[in-house]
């Protein structure tokens, strides 16, 4: 099938439809994506470059002019996050799907299931992966369904039980599924394999199995994902905990939902690994990572502080209260995001969260932040260095106890800290123009925890930062609007009566 066909992603604001999409506009397909809410896909870097179109699988009659003069349509969507019962709402939006793309004249659909011998006592939820493949298959449209175990990837359901369970909990009591066969597959290896089969045409009508290099077991797994990050854990397996009373402690350690950590605990018990090599003759040019590999590309945001925002979060974000924290805890990170509207351009606000630190001091808790220098330089840390210019701020430059790692002169900096710290953290800046010479100021602490410790030491710093940070923000504010309005360009305040203020902000 020619490159220029046009393609229509459904899930698109989910993990693997949101990277898939990238990947079909580089390899020159056009692309339209089926969403419910279109507004949860507005973080999205490739929106401007896809025809959107609002709509539901489960409501078949929204689904025609989405698949009207659609070559090839990916079926990427799972209700499982909408609790119990979805298996049977997976099965009434396949069917209605796979009839509603044959009046359409789809000539391909491709699909992502889950991998598991359809002979063995599969759980409910691969069942259901299974079934919905079928499902699919009714209205007559060739259908290739890809079906892979665990996805080694920041932002993978799967693969973020596996981290937060290891990174939280020292010392796991665990029952027997620990000794379950698993080929984990790294995400980069899913997305080439999807994104390459509307060009292989003889990968249509077909299951593929697809895994990574590596067969292991889920003990391996979080142990290999230990040795990567540095941590010494112990695995103690027992012989009476259930899938549900597991399901009920994933609950309690990471920031899983129970609608998708009950099916995806009871999965765990079935060995999922690949049985039929055929991907490896249809796709040659793929050759799988093994774990490490994988692992490696998986943990890589936790060093350079980037992570994949989801549809939710930014809906959530857009209603954040101005000086309020939005708090969220996704792939390894915990972040807070305040915002404030300021009554002066970006480039006055800018100026003022550029100038931050050194003999300029934080404007607001000084003290505090001093206190933390003196600490830092206790524990073998810098402490405050101060910075080589009170006004100029440039890329790589020290400010205290930070530097910055990022800079957009009038708009963004971001600051990463080299304090001594139980992970990595960063302080980021970002001064978004708004209509009336208005700007939104939106301030973003970013940790990236290692170990129980580093996530106790944020949950414990909360009231603090809510104080320092809110603080914080409320000061910037009143300083940028003070020097937007004076003739010179001066605050007119002493950092003193701005400390006050904001105090009392």
């Amino acid at each position: 099938m020619s490159n220029s066909a046009s393609v229509l992603v459904t899930g698109s604001t989910g993990y693997i439809g949101g990277l898939l999409v990238p990947e079909l506009l580089r390899n020159g397909y056009r692309v339209r994506v089926l969403a419910r809410d279109p507004v949860r896909l507005q973080p999205r870097g490739w929106l401007q470059q896809v025809e959107v179109v609002q709509g539901d699988v489960l409501n078949p009659a929204s689904l025609a002019g989405a698949l009207s003069g659609i070559n090839v349509a990916y079926y990427l969507v799972h209700s499982m996050l909408d609790g119990k019962g979805f298996e049977r709402r997976d099965l009434n939006a396949a069917e209605g799907f796979g009839r509603a793309a044959a009046s359409a004249g789809v000539a391909r659909i491709i699909y992502l299931g889950g991998l598991g011998d359809p002979n063995a006592n599969l759980s409910s939820h691969l069942r259901s992966r299974q079934d919905t493949g079928k499902a699919l298959s009714l209205g007559g449209v060739p259908v290739t369904e890809f079906r892979a175990a665990v996805v080694v990837g920041a932002g993978s359901a799967s693969f973020e039980m596996i981290r937060y369970l290891t990174e939280r909990v020292p010392v796991m009591i665990c029952p027997s599924w620990v000794y379950t066969r698993v080929q984990p597959i790294a995400i980069e290896d899913v997305l080439a394999n999807l994104s390459s089969a509307p060009a292989i045409a003889s990968s249509a009508g077909r299951i593929i199995e697809i895994g990574g290099a590596d067969v292991l077991t889920y003990g391996d797994l979080m142990l290999g994902y230990a040795r990567a990050r540095g941590l010494h854990r112990r695995l103690l397996p027992v012989p009476v905990l259930t899938p549900r009373l597991s399901s009920h402690w994933v609950g309690l350690v990471t920031p899983l939902p129970a609608s998708i950590a009950r099916p995806l605990v009871d999965g765990l018990r079935s060995e999922v690994v690949v049985r039929d090599a055929a991907a490896l003759a249809l796709f040659p040019q793929i050759r799988p990572l093994g774990y490490p590999a994988a692992l490696q590309k998986a943990l890589a945001p936790l060093d350079t502080g980037e992570f994949q925002t989801t549809g939710h979060q930014a809906l959530s974000e857009s209603w954040v209260p101005e000086a309020k924290a939005l708090r969220a805890d996704v792939q390894g990170f915990f972040s807070e995001r305040r915002q404030q509207v300021i009554d002066a351009p970006p480039e006055r606000v800018f100026t003022e969260f550029a100038r931050l630190g050194g003999r300029n001091g934080w404007l607001y808790a000084n003290w505090l932040w001093l206190l933390r220098a003196w600490l830092d330089r206790l524990l073998g840390g810098p402490g405050a260095r101060g910075r080589s210019d009170p006004e100029a701020t440039h890329l790589g430059d020290v400010i205290d106890m930070w530097r910055v790692d990022r800079m957009e002169p009038g708009r963004h900096m971001r600051l990463r800290a080299e304090m001594s710290v139980p992970g990595t953290a960063w302080l980021a800046f970002d001064a978004q123009p708004l209509p009336k010479d208005k700007t939104l100021l939106v301030q973003t602490n970013l940790f990236a925890p290692r170990g129980l410790w580093g996530a106790l030491s944020w949950i414990l710093l909360i009231p603090i930062h809510s104080v320092i940070f809110g603080g914080l923000l409320r000061a910037l504010a009143q300083r940028a609007e003070s020097a937007a309005q004076s003739p010179d360009g001066k605050t007119g305040l002493s950092d003193s009566k701005l400390m006050a203020q904001g105090k009392a902000g």
